[in-house]
């Protein structure tokens, strides 16, 4: 890694099983932090998804801990735990979200349409992605400023800056495979908008906050899918799973010591048309 090393550092990834999850736990603890990976699945489950991945890591580890991001409790216990074991709070990785993606098959129902969207869906929507990293933010990132050193790095997306473009989602029939909801675009400009409140809040105290905006990933979808995304893209392509985690070490590290409050777009040009 060079001059971007993260030896030393203790990370807390959310979401931490999912797709892009598990590339930020890599990508951290292959540049030597330490990594404590949080889901909402139960623990057995969490540490047979990371054992592979936490061989050949020398001396980083990973840690895998069941947590439910929107219950303030559940976060102040693996606070203490963390504590207790390394001592500090480096970095803080809000990854966790929910996301409607493309290979779901109810994702074009009527229900999900903007008129008829449900409210506990919306409501969902807000507790997780934005709720919860409220109180990731607010639990861990309290540690932080008190030491008055530290990186939050909360994950947005392309659809946090511009509108989703619904037509993606219809087949060369006709049939919509999916509408993506209100509530996902909605939480994620949030989620850009509370980065920037929190880099001012706790810019005096040594924390920095910054957003890193993603655009789609490959990964499995239909093939006809993947070409409208790829059109709309300057690279003409979508993104491997893998191409966020430089943006990522980036963020976490002392090469963005002078970086806060901003947003770091890697979307292949598809919000710079």
């Amino acid at each position: 890694m060079g001059a971007f090393s993260l030896r030393g550092k203790v990370a807390v990834v959310t979401g931490a099983a999912g797709l892009l999850g598990r590339q930020h736990v890599a990508a951290l603890a292959g540049a030597g932090a330490d990594v404590v990976a949080l889901d909402i699945l139960p623990e057995e489950r969490l540490a047979r998804a990371f054992a592979d991945d936490e061989r050949g890591k020398g001396s980083a580890s990973i840690v895998p801990k069941s947590c439910d991001i929107t219950d303030a409790g559940s976060i102040a216990r693996l606070r203490d735990f963390i504590i207790q074991r390394f001592t500090h709070i480096d970095i803080l990785v809000n990854n966790a979200a929910i996301n409607e993606m493309v290979e779901q098959p109810d994702a074009a129902t009527a229900s999900v349409k903007f008129e008829n969207f449900p409210l506990d869906a919306w409501e969902r929507s807000v507790r997780v992605n934005l709720t919860g990293t409220f109180l990731c933010s607010q639990v861990f990132g309290s540690v932080m400023a008190e030491r008055k050193s530290g990186s939050i790095i909360n994950i947005a997306s392309t659809y946090g800056i511009v509108a989703p473009d619904q037509g993606l989602y219809v087949r060369e029939d006709g049939r919509r495979t999916m509408i993506k909801s209100p509530a996902y675009s909605a939480t994620k400009g949030a989620v850009l908008a509370f980065t920037k409140y929190l880099a001012a809040y706790w810019g005096r105290a040594g924390v920095r906050v910054n957003a890193l905006s993603p655009g789609g990933v490959e990964n499995g979808q239909e093939e006809d899918f993947i070409d409208r995304y790829a059109g709309r893209t300057m690279l003409g392509r979508m993104a491997r799973a893998d191409e966020y985690r430089g943006a990522l070490i980036f963020l976490a590290g002392d090469e963005s010591s002078y970086m806060t409050g901003a947003n770091l777009v890697v979307d292949g040009g598809w919000t710079a048309w």
